[in-house]
């Protein structure tokens, strides 16, 4: 007989909950948890089926060493022992930029970047690359400027707004935010809401939206340019909002004064009256905001996003209930590193700053390490994530991790990145170790959950945490811990913190490592260094938190970490655990000015010459490549690389090259072909798919495909079709904008 274990889904930033039912020590099937808080019951099809990422075929089981090019069993102290002596050789003959950390990336493995970057740092490098700086980089980089902080993402407060938009977010199908079809689905059935999606396709959200705005691929800056114009042109400008909580708005009014907004709806291939019946709608509506990767991956992305944040200002909809919020956290996602700080370091060959909130964006990972300047990349370690199939140009990814002197790969399988490694360390899997959820996507109320290991690992598998820790203390980066230490994490938990704060007086450098420390006391004796590191996050967080937990009900004193964090182990469908004050969000604007600042001198010459004529021509398809490929679809059939096993997807058309109907007949196409994509990077094969919800002009693939499984390849691997020199100027993969044509193979 089997046993429901509650637990969460690994496989997007949604971690909705689950329950997994296992017998005789495996996982055979999931529910959704109508007992988790947040998601109450609501799950997709790819958390039903998570049983296949948790046993792939090829699962790692022990530590791998690639000698003459074939791997070869080694035990834990050898493999370590010999990465730590290879990494100090490297980093004492070329400096500290001469090392990376490609982590934190991972849907379900927060806890890994906290040790990674632990690691990193306390070797003087700050050369961080993740998921963040593949998606966000434009995005976050104007939060910081407008916001005060990279990490100040704000989020759509949909539940309090009136009208909210969709703008490239296909919500239907990629979720990300709670409950999301659930959601989406009661705001555009509802008489006094509206959901109105921007978007040049008719996608599943465009299906339900109360309203479409089918734009040109590529044009929304233009767009966005134009609804400014005509809401400046009306006055429908929120002047009190903008005297009290704008900087610089009469700086920047004069670019849209005057403004040809029609001839750049028409280039936009609109329609005049909707899209002042839109803008008619922003300025009396309360409004938020959903953008997706139809902005950030977009053809000028960064003019697109600093547009719409501009838009949001002046129509009043930062930090107020109903508009675009800073949602609570339990800590920040990551850091804010500001490129006009003469500190901040920048990558040597692309002369690229870490600004998504301290990550640098993998798309100019290959060139730091081809470069021929001296103080390049030369030794990586990848932890929990898969660049040869998640991030752009697998070919320039292929040729830099054949030359770099030093890959390291820990994973669950045996990726396409961990081929090519010189080491590969085994890791349990999200459901054999312990790790908790980060992501804030709540208002006003912070939620949290520790998901607890519910079946045993494979007998040499470590936590990504554990793995880190041991290659920081062969390194020497752990200072010498007491005995007594180690004596008091067998007992009560508050004596253990008073003996920790004590050893940490005595030894300033032990509070650079703490989640290493933690990880050698109290993590070696719960078998996790990420549990640990939950309950040290707990007992130290930031003042903001413990005022959000105190107003969630959690009583104020010097033990309220380690009471919540107590709750969370009792309650292991999740918690609220703080809820924010929703009517003092404009207090956590940390610009100078304590406002949004809308002025940045970096986009004006680029927003001023945003104009119908130029950008007509400009948008024009080159005749070699008169398609436009959307790298990435977002499906029922793709998440991403966390899900190898083919089996999930038995019966279904799961990876196809989607056109439009009447594009395959122009082109001599028929639906089921197996036809050839070519694109500047290279070609690819896969299955023609026609479906009316696609664009004429356009090609989807989706992501997540292009996986060795066992012997064969399962499906067509869409970044072998993008360049990662094809990106924005702070290093945004362009992927919905990619050149391309079809052809029958």
């Amino acid at each position: 007989m089997g046993q429901w274990h509650k637990s969460g889904c690994v496989l997007c930033a949604q971690n909705c909950g689950l329950e997994l039912l296992v017998e005789d020590g495996k996982i055979v099937k999931s529910r959704p948890d109508k007992d988790n808080p947040r998601s109450e019951g609501y799950a997709c099809r790819k958390g039903l089926n998570v049983r296949y990422h948790q046993y792939p075929k090829d699962r790692l089981t022990e530590p791998l060493k690639k000698v003459n090019g074939k791997f070869e069993p080694v035990a834990w102290d050898q493999a370590i022992s010999e990465i730590a002596e290879k990494m100090q050789a490297i980093h004492k003959e070329h400096g500290p930029r001469a090392l990376a950390y490609m982590g934190g990336s991972a849907q379900g493995g927060h806890l890994e970047a906290t040790f990674g970057l632990t690691w990193l740092r306390n070797l003087g490098s700050r050369y961080y690359y993740s998921s963040a700086g593949q998606e966000f980089s434009d995005s976050w980089w104007l939060f910081g400027r407008m916001l005060g902080k990279q990490y100040n993402v704000a989020a759509p407060d949909e539940h309090a707004a009136e009208v909210l938009i969709a703008w490239g977010w296909n919500g239907m199908m990629s979720h990300q935010m709670p409950q999301a079809r659930k959601t989406l689905r009661a705001i555009s059935k509802a008489p006094d809401k509206m959901l109105i999606a921007v978007d040049p396709r008719k996608s599943e959200t465009a299906a339900i939206a109360n309203m479409h705005v089918a734009v040109r691929p590529g044009s929304d800056a233009l767009l966005l340019k134009a609804m400014i114009a005509i809401i400046v042109e009306k006055g429908w400008e929120k002047a009190e909002y903008i005297q009290a909580n704008v900087e610089g708005w009469n700086a920047i009014k004069s670019w849209f004064e005057g403004f040809d907004y029609k001839s750049a709806i028409a280039a936009c291939e609109l329609d005049l009256g909707q899209i002042l019946e839109f803008c008619r709608i922003l300025a009396t509506k309360k409004w938020c905001v959903h953008p997706d990767l139809g902005l950030y991956m977009g053809r000028k992305g960064v003019y697109s996003l600093y547009l719409l944040n501009v838009l949001a200002a002046i129509c009043g909809r930062f930090c107020v209930r109903g508009g675009n919020v800073i949602p609570g956290f339990v800590v920040p996602m990551g850091f804010h590193a500001d490129e006009r700080d003469p500190k901040t370091w920048r990558t040597m060959a692309t002369d690229m700053p870490p600004v998504a909130a301290g990550s640098f964006p993998p798309a100019v990972m290959p060139e730091e390490i081809l470069s021929d300047n001296p103080r390049k990349l030369r030794a990586v370690y990848v932890s929990a994530v898969n660049p040869l199939r998640s991030y752009p140009d697998s070919q320039a990814y292929e040729e830099a991790f054949s030359k770099v002197d030093l890959l390291v790969v820990n994973d669950i399988a045996m990726t396409e990145t961990a081929r090519l490694a010189d080491y590969v360390l085994p890791c349990r899997t999200f459901y054999e170790s312990y790790d908790g959820t980060f992501f804030p996507n709540n208002f006003p109320e912070v939620f949290f959950q520790i998901r607890k290991p519910i079946v045993e690992p494979p007998p040499l598998c470590r936590e990504s945490s554990q793995i880190t820790t041991m290659l920081a203390d062969k390194m020497g980066l752990i200072p010498k811990i007491p005995e007594e230490l180690h004596q008091a994490a067998k007992g009560d938990r508050l004596t253990f913190g008073a003996k920790l704060m004590e050893f940490a007086g005595a030894n300033p450098d032990a509070m650079k490592v703490m989640p290493l420390v933690l990880a050698k006391t109290l993590g070696e004796e719960w078998d996790s260094a990420a549990l640990a590191a939950i309950w040290g996050l707990f007992m130290t967080a930031p003042k903001a938190f413990r005022e959000n937990a105190a107003r969630a009900g959690f009583e104020p004193g010097l033990d309220m970490g380690d009471r919540i964090f107590q709750a969370l182990m009792d309650n292991p469908q999740g918690l609220w655990v703080g809820k924010v004050d929703p009517d003092e969000n404009l207090s956590q604007i940390k610009t100078p000015s304590g406002k949004v600042e809308v002025v940045i001198p970096e986009l004006e010459e680029g927003v001023k010459a945003l104009d119908a004529k130029s950008e007509s021509v400009d948008m024009v398809m080159p005749k070699s490549f008169p398609l436009i490929l959307h790298a990435g679809r977002h499906m029922d059939y793709n998440i991403n690389t966390l899900m190898r096993n083919p089996e999930w997807n038995k019966g279904k058309r799961a990876c196809t090259v989607a056109v439009h109907p009447s594009q395959a007949e122009a082109l001599g196409l028929r639906d089921g072909q197996q036809v050839e994509v070519f694109t500047e990077a290279g070609s690819a094969q896969g299955e023609l798919q026609t479906s009316d919800q696609i664009r004429e002009g356009t090609v989807l693939i989706p992501h997540g495909f292009g996986l060795q499984y066992g012997d064969e390849v399962y499906g067509l691997n869409v970044n072998h079709l993008t360049k990662n020199t094809h990106r924005s100027t702070l290093g945004t993969p362009i992927h919905r904008f990619v050149p391309c044509r079809v052809e029958a193979v």
